[in-house]
């Protein structure tokens, strides 16, 4: 993604409407928060990732190890954790309701990504290549960047099962929040691995337009029908599984 190319809206040109709402007390949390990531940053650029210590970075951001791990319970959430995740949930509510969930999805992924670039100088070119980087190359912030994605699936169950009035545990909805999840994941990776060379936005469209919409759940719909049948219609024998199919 370059700034060139991905132009930033006016609303990403201004403090986030979330961040605004903080309180005092939470935009110190914010800026401590961020002077850990940054001095993390710094020091794995000078020394790599397996080098950089708890200890240095406390001492680079001018705070106590204690303090470094009130914010984030490992070295590796430091690298992947992302306060934009929790405004991708509020954007999509934003959103009409009548929009499909696919292109709400689309406009709040590429509204966050244009946040941060907004927000932080550089963004592309060095904080989102240097957490890619080490996604693909470090197995303990690949593995933990994976748990990490599920709870952010989890945040997207929300806002989706609001949009289609469905329940945020149906199967439906839990398989296309953690598939999207997933895919973005991939994407980054297949980004990284490529070194760098495609515009990241132009593959999250790619990405994103290899899924379908997501159906609203109609009031009268009832429980989950499973895929393919009509909500009111019980599945022809040839399409249950088991010996009851297989009668005449």
């Amino acid at each position: 993604m370059t700034t060139a190319r991905t132009p930033v809206p006016d609303t990403a040109r201004r403090l986030p409407e979330a961040e605004r709402r903080l309180s005092l007390r939470e935009r110190k949390k914010l800026k401590t928060r961020t002077a850990i990531r940054d001095a993390t940053y710094r020091l794995i650029k000078e020394q790599g990732y397996e080098a950089t210590t708890v200890e240095q970075i406390a001492d680079e951001a001018e705070v106590s190890p204690s303090t470094v791990f009130r914010y984030f319970p490992t070295k590796e959430d430091i690298i992947i954790t992302d306060e934009y995740d929790v405004l991708v949930e509020e954007m999509l509510r934003s959103r009409p309701a009548d929009e499909p969930v696919l292109d709400s999805v689309r406009w709040a992924i590429r509204q966050s990504m244009a946040m941060q670039v907004a927000d932080t100088p550089g963004y592309e070119e060095e904080d989102l290549k240097l957490r890619s980087g080490l996604i693909v190359s470090v197995p303990a912030v690949r593995s933990r960047a994976m748990e990490s994605m599920s709870v952010t699936g989890r945040l997207l169950c929300r806002a989706i099962a609001d949009r289609t009035g469905r329940d945020p545990d149906d199967l439906e909805v839990r398989v296309y929040a953690m598939g999207l999840m997933s895919a973005l994941f991939e994407t980054v990776i297949y980004w990284a691995e490529r070194d760098y060379r495609d515009d990241v936005v132009d593959l999250v469209d790619r990405t994103l337009s290899t899924f379908r919409d997501l159906a609203r759940r109609s009031p009268d719909d009832g429980p989950d029908h499973g895929p393919g049948v009509a909500p009111g219609e019980a599945p022809e024998a040839s399409e249950k599984h088991g010996p009851a199919a297989r009668r005449p």
